[in-house]
């Protein structure tokens, strides 16, 4: 391990949740891709409302949303919220997999890492957090995407600078810990902002990492 309090911070963690069943093995790409694109701004609830809407009305292969009609993909959606504009990326992000890459994401998915990620950020309504979540669940390629959990958390852990954007907390992250760790951290510290380290009224006297953590007893609720 790359840095010693950051260690212990991961193996509290690890004692305190478990690792949901579903990290054990290998995401299908695309369909990760679909489902982080509604998962944007919705409760994961939703996310699986809309997903499941849309994988019973259609299936889930990049020519088949490329050439569906976008009325019905926004019905099978409406769970997700704002469903017109993910509607729209959807369809633009199957058609561009079908056109420029046979339909398939793996040609992608085999580029180098920088690569990879710089294809995916290019697709409209795909950001870094989104390119990461592939990159990262279907292939296990060596990244730590940051949503606004890991965000708040590493920044009160000081694990990241407190200004930092989203590659600065990527990449300060991915430096305090070992590769094969990353899904690991990606995991636990949403685990732990969504039940202790949270946006607004941290539960500080309860989180498992108080005595680690700097920020102990002075978040407020713009932290």
């Amino acid at each position: 391990m790359k840095d010693k309090r950051a260690a212990t911070v991961l193996q509290i963690l690890r004692e305190t949740f478990t690792m949901p069943t579903w990290t054990k093995a290998k995401r299908d790409p695309f369909e990760t891709l679909i489902v982080t694109i509604i998962s944007q701004n919705t409760a994961d609830r939703n996310t699986s409302r809309a997903f499941e809407r849309l994988s019973k009305r259609f299936e889930i292969k990049p020519e088949v949303l490329a050439n569906a009609e976008t009325s019905h993909i926004e019905d099978a959606l409406k769970a997700a919220g704002l469903y017109r504009s993910k509607s729209k990326t959807i369809k633009q992000v199957s058609r561009i997999i079908l056109e420029k890459f046979h339909g398939s994401v793996q040609p992608i998915l085999s580029l180098p890492l920088g690569e990879a990620r710089k294809v995916f950020i290019q697709m409209p309504g795909v950001g870094p957090k989104t390119a990461d979540v592939v990159l990262l669940f279907s292939t296990g390629k060596p990244t730590i995407p940051v949503d606004t959990h890991v965000n708040r958390v590493s920044k009160r852990l000081g694990f990241a600078p407190a200004n930092g954007d989203y590659e600065a907390v990527r990449t300060r992250l991915q430096s305090l810990y070992e590769q094969r760790d990353y899904l690991a951290v990606h995991v636990l510290l949403i685990a732990h902002g969504r039940r202790y380290c949270k946006a607004r009224r941290p539960l500080c006297a309860q989180c498992p990492v108080n005595m680690h953590c700097p920020s102990r007893g002075i978040c407020n609720d713009n932290a």
